[in-house]
């Protein structure tokens, strides 16, 4: 089924004018007219113009700016990831900073209550250390895109190992108990999943047991080389699914965001699995997209966890085994799965929260806009789905202007990082966020 922008658009006018939301209705999904989701917007969590990076002493912040390891205007937040402590109500908030190129003193970091001139402070995670060799000691961390905190305690970590292209380290996969901030898992991957100079690695997703906490298997988008690497943690070991449903269309390469343009060609980016004893779903899937795309896949997680089936550089290995279930018209970033099996992903343009409810067609009738704000939602690089400390379901957001970091420039004088957020319940209901 092939759905144009032109048809998305027309579709994304009568929701608005109509104020449909998709809404749960005795355990159900159904269309709710008389929601007016203009009236809406998400909680702000965190606002800069640029990022406030903590050092261990001044000293320090003196001698990576001398060595040219920190460039102040070139840090760009991707990823937001929280965690809830026993029961606090205050969570712990983590974010991303990649390496892209030089000038990025470390690469993941959370949030302080320490207030700067450009926003709150951000500190090195899990220490300074594990960042400053900046690839040159493979056992620390290299750059990190993004990151997934599982019901358990553990974040898991994906290090592409590489700084503009160039492999310093191998990718690899830590999981850290953030109790402690001890490595409890760590995996290398092997040369043969990855291309050395190309490879791009920018988001884990897991598949656990909550009941007992064991992992299974660990998904991970290479953006960049077009693929996903499937490991499997208890036989340690990894391949490679790469075919023309990994990689970006011709046609979405260009990204146009509050009137700006450019250009990027990126392949998988984002993943989700259905929901564990979702009814009216009898074998759990693998949903992703690319980046420079409008389609959105699916794949049983039974074939994706076979590694028998994925030969080396076989590209019609398990091909009729991939469902297109449908056409978007415009780019996602990131996604995350509701426990009811909704799917969100952060659009492009309009600028937004894309929802789809995965028991229905993946057409432009089906899905919804629920936040769509032109100056608050460009370019959702981080989206999440955390449980709070009352136990309910929250979306938490990162935007960063990446229009302007790769294009014109960002503005200083203005917010350009957000983190905002939003319970599951009232985002889905059209009731206030905060």
């Amino acid at each position: 089924m092939d759905y144009s922008s032109m048809n998305y658009q027309h579709c994304i006018r009568i929701i608005a004018l109509a104020s449909c939301l998709i809404a749960i209705v005795a355990g159900q999904y159904a269309t709710a007219p008389g929601i007016g989701y203009h009236s809406k917007a998400l909680e702000r969590v965190f606002e800069a113009r640029n990022l406030e990076l903590g050092f261990p002493t001044p000293k320090e912040r003196e001698r990576v700016l001398r060595a040219g390891l920190y460039d102040p205007d070139n840090v760009v937040p991707i990823d937001v990831d929280v965690y809830y402590t026993h029961g606090d109500k205050t969570p712990s908030i983590f974010v991303t900073i990649p390496r892209f190129t030089k000038g990025v003193p470390y690469s993941l970091a959370y949030v302080t209550n320490e207030v700067r001139e450009n926003g709150t402070e951000l500190r090195a995670y899990p220490s300074y250390d594990w960042h400053q060799s900046h690839g040159a000691d493979c056992n620390g961390l290299t750059s990190v895109y993004r990151t997934q905190i599982d019901e358990c305690g553990r974040m898991w970590i994906l290090d592409s190992g590489e700084i503009d292209f160039v492999q310093h380290c191998p990718p690899q996969l830590y999981a850290l108990d953030l109790a402690s901030g001890g490595v409890v898992h760590h995996y290398r991957l092997p040369q043969d999943v990855y291309k050395t100079g190309v490879s791009r690695f920018v988001t884990p997703t897991i598949e656990m047991d909550a009941k007992n906490c064991d992992v299974g298997h660990v998904y991970m988008a290479d953006s960049i080389g077009d693929g996903i690497v499937v490991y499997d943690v208890a036989a340690q070991k990894s391949w490679r699914i790469e075919n023309k449903y990994t990689y970006p269309h011709p046609d979405f390469g260009t990204f146009k965001i509050a009137g700006e343009s450019f250009q990027l060609w990126d392949g998988s980016v984002a993943m989700s699995l259905t929901p564990h004893g979702l009814a009216g779903h009898l074998e759990r899937m693998l949903y992703f997209h690319s980046l420079s795309s409008d389609w959105q896949m699916a794949i049983p997680l039974s074939v994706v966890n076979n590694g028998s089936i994925w030969k080396r550089n076989d590209v019609s290995a398990g091909l009729d085994q991939f469902v297109l279930l449908g056409k978007r018209g415009s780019q996602c970033v990131a996604a995350a799965m509701s426990e009811t099996g909704m799917l969100l992903c952060g659009l492009v343009q309009p600028p937004s929260i894309l929802a789809w409810n995965i028991r229905q067609s993946y057409t432009p009738e089906n899905m919804a806009l629920l936040i769509e704000d032109e100056q608050r939602l460009q370019f959702v690089s981080g989206l999440k789905i955390v449980r709070n400390h009352e136990g309910k379901e929250e979306l938490w957001a990162l935007s960063n202007r990446l229009q302007k970091a790769f294009g014109t420039g960002l503005n200083f004088k203005e917010v350009n990082y957000r983190i905002q957020k939003c319970g599951i319940y009232e985002l889905l209901n059209g009731l206030p966020c905060h």
